[in-house]
């Protein structure tokens, strides 16, 4: 089985989200390698919250952090030294949804970062939010992930639509698009069914 890693283009980007719903369009399982803070609701205890199929599986965090703050200054507090080599993930027979900390470059140490939790076989999926200088922020990303030769699946975009900002970044990286989430007032399990129905098929695509 395929294994998709979502990364953003920064953090609160909504990848969480995006990562709930990927799972429940393919009933896959779930993977925060690497969880900072928020212990109590993490963001596996928030997509399990927001999915409603039954075969999906939550796999604990390989690595549970105190402090809300990059991995790597949250595993010093901690007395814990984060290794990317070894990092284990959960075998499963179904697809696995991984969902990387805020960006591609964030340090998980003094010499890895996010990039390095991701597999050559691994499927990319970039979510990325409309703001001033997202552009940039996204078509480096995508850069990033290209000069190491991963696959980039394609993108999501997280805000109302915007063909200005769009149409640049999909010919830029000729990337594709895989599905946007608009603003939405709240997100619950019923907005998530809505949103995997509308992906499945382009999700189903990606191998």
């Amino acid at each position: 089985m395929s294994h998709i890693f979502i990364t953003g283009i920064g953090t609160e980007i909504g990848k969480t989200v995006i990562s709930a719903i990927v799972v429940e369009a393919l009933e896959a399982d779930y993977f925060k390698p690497i969880q900072a803070g928020d212990l109590d609701n993490s963001d596996t205890h928030k997509v399990k919250k927001l999915v409603s199929n039954t075969n999906s599986k939550f796999h604990e965090s390989a690595y549970k952090l105190n402090t809300p703050m990059s991995p790597h200054a949250s595993a010093e507090i901690d007395n814990v030294i984060i290794d990317a080599k070894n990092l284990k993930r959960p075998k499963t027979e179904n697809t696995l949804v991984i969902e990387g900390a805020g960006g591609v470059l964030v340090p998980l140490n003094g010499t890895e970062m996010i990039i390095d939790l991701i597999s050559k076989d691994d499927q990319v999926i970039v979510v990325s939010k409309h703001y001033l200088g997202s552009i940039n922020h996204t078509l480096l990303t995508i850069e990033a992930l290209k000069a190491r030769g991963l696959k980039i699946a394609g993108i999501i975009f997280n805000g109302e639509e915007n063909p200005t900002t769009e149409e640049i970044i999909l010919s830029q990286t000729q990337s594709s698009l895989l599905g946007r989430i608009k603003e939405e007032p709240y997100i619950d399990e019923a907005v998530v069914r809505y949103y995997a129905a509308q992906w499945k098929e382009n999700l189903k695509k990606i191998k």
